[in-house]
């Protein structure tokens, strides 16, 4: 693939962590960058739409797409598969956009074999027991699924050194600001700024 002025941003966090909450408020703040949509296998969820929360699809689409090469990465989780298709990656990264995955640390490694550049962001809780109180106050899991996401959460964050950024969201107003900074220097990289700026790159005699 050609050198992109666009960049992949990871964000990888446990759950509870706010990942979601924060890259929401980035792609408000900028609407210029793409959200990568899943796909999964499992059916909608009330209040889930398709192609807004994820790419509703069956079991045959999902082993096509990957036995094409067409998932950046994949996983099965409790019987049902998800993905991250490479087609919409593929067509905004073309088009010098920035593209978000909101991933775990398993599909991260497996994007960077794709591409080796992108862009690593673990977001961390200000504390284990600020994460069992967040999960508590979504109203989302019994208790047994609070105590086995805390659990995961261990395993989840020895991960962190993997990416190259560590966000810590006590503040979530400036743990915002953080991961639009982070965006903002990843367009300011060499090979961005290359394609961007390549008649200026070429005056200075510079590739």
């Amino acid at each position: 693939m050609n050198p992109s002025s666009g960049s992949i941003i990871m964000v990888v966090a446990p759950s509870g962590a706010g990942k979601s909450s924060l890259v929401n408020e980035v792609l408000r703040q900028d609407p210029s960058i793409v959200l990568s949509i899943s796909c999964t296998t499992r059916p909608p969820r009330p209040g889930e739409e398709h192609d807004k929360h994820y790419r509703f699809i069956s079991v045959d689409q999902f082993n096509a797409f990957r036995d094409n090469n067409q998932l950046l990465e994949w996983a099965e989780v409790h019987g049902n598969f998800y993905g991250t298709p490479r087609d919409r990656v593929d067509e905004a990264l073309a088009a010098g956009r920035d593209v978000i995955l909101e991933i775990d640390w398993q599909g991260a490694r497996q994007v960077r074999t794709h591409f080796p550049d992108a862009i690593g962001v673990f977001i961390l809780p200000p504390s284990i027991e600020a994460l069992e109180t967040r999960l508590n106050q979504r109203g989302q899991d019994s208790q047994s699924v609070i105590a086995r996401r805390l659990l995961a959460a261990g395993s989840e964050i020895s991960h962190a050194p993997e990416c190259q950024y560590v966000i810590i969201n006590q503040e979530f107003s400036k743990a915002a600001t953080q991961l639009s900074q982070i965006i903002a220097a990843a367009r300011l990289r060499y090979i961005p700024q290359s394609v961007r700026h390549a008649g200026l790159f070429s005056q200075f005699g510079i590739k």
